[in-house]
């Protein structure tokens, strides 16, 4: 009773309300998955000659990779965003429309894994220069929601595709190859390296395994810290990519450790818990360190 006045009704009303508002949205959150698992299953990329097609030209995307990369010394590749001149931005977006205009249907599978992340990694890098300065992809939003997946942003053989089609709704669909996670970039500090040459289908195996030590053997993929071991959130979002136990996880990066922390991860039998760090791969970031190490 505030005032003479009795508010339990009206607090009732308000619990209704905002009881209502939460089923809503988890029936539009509910539906919004359904449909975008729709749309991904409807695309049809999944056939591929296997015949030897001459490779497609990445030079382009090389040049601009080794123009604004740079490694700093926790072993993660930066891009350099600021620096990026406007002749070298249209060359990109060149590169991007070359890729539209192929037919990814026709080249061998390799090959075809090589373009797709490709594909992704550019546009990923433009989508980024698009908005830049940002502190974090994530603050790319596509209407309520964080970052700049969902959007279809590229259309290759007259379907318009998003980041998240190319890697959930054909890599991830149409390869039983765990180790893409390692080869796509999302532009985070926490994300496996943005490679500073592109794949190509003549060496994309070994690539492949690279990337994966690479990640694995850096903070980003294990910490180990007073007895517990602390993954990569991939690993919990991608779960079944991996295996279905903390025992196939834990086998997975065994395969690619060191000998030192493969022989600590064999100590483990669960995982405690999982980070990731959704700062920009931003170059200047590193500029920023090396002035402040430096007073």
């Amino acid at each position: 009773m505030i005032n003479g006045f009795d508010s339990r009704p009206t607090k009732l009303i308000s619990r209704m309300r905002f009881c209502l508002l939460g089923a809503f949205l988890l029936l539009f959150g509910g539906v919004s998955l359904l449909l975008a698992s729709a749309q991904a299953n409807d695309i049809n990329f999944s056939y591929y000659s296997g015949e030897v097609k001459t490779p497609v030209d990445h030079s382009a995307w090389a040049l601009f990779l080794n123009k604004y990369t740079a490694t700093n010394a926790d072993g993660i590749n930066l891009m350099d965003y600021g620096a990026v001149t406007a002749e070298d931005r249209a060359q990109l977006e060149a590169y991007i429309a070359s890729l539209e205009a192929i037919d990814p249907t026709r080249l061998g599978g390799d090959e075809a894994f090589a373009y797709w992340v490709n594909l992704y990694n550019a546009v990923t890098v433009k989508v980024v220069l698009d908005h830049y300065p940002v502190a974090s992809i994530r603050d790319i939003r596509t209407g309520f929601r964080a970052g700049p997946w969902r959007r279809k942003l590229v259309k290759v053989d007259g379907v318009m595709l998003s980041l998240d089609d190319i890697e959930h709704g054909i890599l991830r669909a149409y390869w039983n190859e765990p180790r893409v996670h390692y080869a796509v970039n999302c532009a985070a500090m926490g994300c496996p390296n943005l490679a500073r040459k592109p794949y190509n289908g003549a060496s994309l195996d070994s690539d492949l395994d690279a990337a994966a030590r690479n990640y694995i053997n850096s903070p980003r993929g294990v910490v180990i810290e007073r007895g517990r071991l602390t993954l990569s959130a991939i690993y919990r979002w991608y779960r079944s990519d991996f295996g279905r136990s903390d025992a196939d996880i834990l086998a997975a990066l065994r395969q690619y450790a060191a000998p030192e922390l493969r022989a600590t991860l064999s100590q483990y039998r669960k995982i405690d818990s999982y980070a990731y760090d959704w700062s920009l791969n931003d170059a200047a970031l590193m500029a920023k360190e090396y002035s402040a190490n430096t007073r």
